[in-house]
């Protein structure tokens, strides 16, 4: 199962999950965000970096310009588009780069409703727990409602996943859209503190999915 760290703040740390084979690392360029990775790396930092790990840029309503500067300046592999961008300002932003859409989803919310304008315009969603503010939440939402989804589209899972989580990732896998299942993305609930990770519970959570595979 892939996994996205997301909320990345030190080049060491960077490093060493790219060494644990995690396949992508995100980078929060919202400036509300105590992650707000400017405080903390420079582009050069992050372009010379020799790590083979895909580097993601998370943005909340950011202009075109700005987001294509900082693929540019940062080297950013993908884009992670985490506010109300509209399905056409996704289209211009994945003609130039892969773009992930954000979708943040409470209990009652008509899925399918919010999604059906941005399958062609994007390459992967992102389904995350909504509440008031932009960016993570830490809480979980009830992942079963997607499988009342008609999805057409790969996905990540985000929102408040942790070390205990790893067996009802594997029972989400059963299930209807399981298959599309992306990757996962992890972030609070692996900190120390704000953009600082908990390198050895990011070992356990490649472990726990790994024997859970396995079984």
């Amino acid at each position: 199962m892939r996994i996205k760290v997301c909320g990345m703040t030190r080049i060491e740390q960077v490093h060493a999950l790219d060494e644990m084979g995690i396949q992508f690392a995100g980078f929060n360029f919202y400036h509300k965000s105590p992650r707000f990775v400017m405080k903390h790396l420079t582009g050069e930092q992050l372009k010379k970096a020799r790590v083979k790990i895909n580097k993601v840029g998370v943005f909340v309503n950011a202009s075109f310009d700005e987001v294509m500067n900082h693929v540019h300046n940062y080297g950013l592999h993908m884009v992670q588009l985490h506010g109300d961008e509209t399905p056409r300002f996704c289209e211009r932003i994945s003609e130039q780069v892969p773009t992930i859409k954000v979708f943040r989803i409470k209990e009652a919310d008509n899925i399918e409703w919010k999604i059906r304008e941005y399958g062609n315009v994007c390459d992967v969603f992102l389904f995350d727990t909504d509440w008031a503010n932009y960016g993570g939440s830490g809480k979980k939402f009830d992942w079963r409602i997607l499988d009342e989804v008609n999805i057409d589209k790969p996905f990540l899972l985000s929102g408040g996943i942790g070390l205990e989580d790893a067996d009802k990732l594997k029972e989400f896998c059963q299930g209807k859209n399981g298959e599309k299942l992306f990757a996962v993305d992890i972030n609070s609930r692996f900190e120390t503190s704000a953009g600082v990770k908990d390198l050895e519970k990011v070992k356990a959570f490649i472990q726990a999915l790994d024997s859970n595979e396995e079984g």
